[in-house]
């Protein structure tokens, strides 16, 4: 398959803290730069954690509909789009998963690697590698009539880069290619491309606020999407990380949020969620 190289993941070995065992400073005896974030997201984007070794989590997440018609819909909470993911560790550095998605029946196959960590006195940051295979099963062949398997295809690959500035803060660059074999709008390339930055800064023990935005690099002058921007608060207790936040982007993939956000915080047309995991 031609695009077969985004699922080609480089393994190299650099430890993973289980998160309970976490602490929001670096190790004394490694210099390892740890806690940088506490959920595997950030909002949208994915963060530089991963699930350590032999570990399985299990995401649950909803997106509402837009909060702009009020209380006819309760603000969104009668439009619910959920995403069930789990997410196993084959080792500390290297995790695979696999989700459904509700809106437009979308199935991820991902992996997350980490290339190398940050340390004091170090290297200054840390790396990790994304990759997805993502199918929607929703296209309709009555209305495609051409339609074929390879159509319902895209493909996802970026570069994480986070550095953990001190205890309380915590940012991102997330240089992102994805790929669509079959777009909505004529005009935008197949091929796209987007920067995301995001960040976390700590508000208490347990609490932080978290945001992050996608800036799409070559969407087509046509199109009715935008920039996806989100914000949110993490609450870790116990064995599981509680997300709750607000998007301009109701699809919860890598390439639905970044291609296809259709919210605009200025016409008050975005979108309530929350992410729960929990680790087994």
């Amino acid at each position: 398959m031609k695009y077969i190289l985004f699922v080609l993941f480089p393994i190299l070995a650099f430890s993973q803290d289980d998160l309970l065992n976490e602490i929001d400073t670096d190790t004394a005896n490694s210099s390892v730069a740890t806690a940088a974030f506490k959920g595997l997201k950030i909002v949208n984007f994915e963060s530089t954690k991963l699930v350590a070794k032999k570990e399985l989590t299990f995401i649950v997440s909803h997106r509402f509909g837009s909060v702009e018609n009020g209380i006819d819909d309760f603000f969104g909470l009668d439009n619910a789009v959920t995403r069930l993911q789990f997410v196993y560790g084959i080792s500390d550095c290297f995790n695979i998963g696999v989700s459904r998605s509700s809106l437009f029946k979308i199935y991820d196959i991902t992996a997350k690697y980490r290339l190398i960590q940050q340390r004091e006195n170090g290297f200054p940051v840390t790396i990790v590698g994304f990759n997805a295979i993502v199918i929607n099963t929703a296209l309709d062949e009555i209305s495609l009539p051409l339609l074929e398997f390879k159509h319902r295809l895209g493909y996802a690959t970026q570069l994480l880069i986070s550095r953990k500035f001190n205890s309380n803060l915590t940012l991102e660059l997330a240089p992102t290619f994805f790929h669509e074999n079959f777009v909505v709008i004529d005009e935008q390339d197949n091929a796209q491309m987007a920067l995301g930055i995001g960040g976390r800064y700590k508000l208490g023990k347990r609490w932080s606020i978290n945001a992050d935005y996608g800036w799409h690099l070559n969407r087509a002058d046509n199109s009715p999407f935008n920039n996806p921007l989100s914000i949110g608060f993490d609450l870790e207790t116990g064995g599981h990380v509680f997300q709750m936040h607000f998007s301009n982007a109701q699809s919860m993939n890598t390439n639905g949020f970044l291609g296809q956000a259709e919210g605009d915080w200025g016409d008050g047309n975005f979108y309530f969620g929350f992410n729960l995991s929990r680790r087994f």
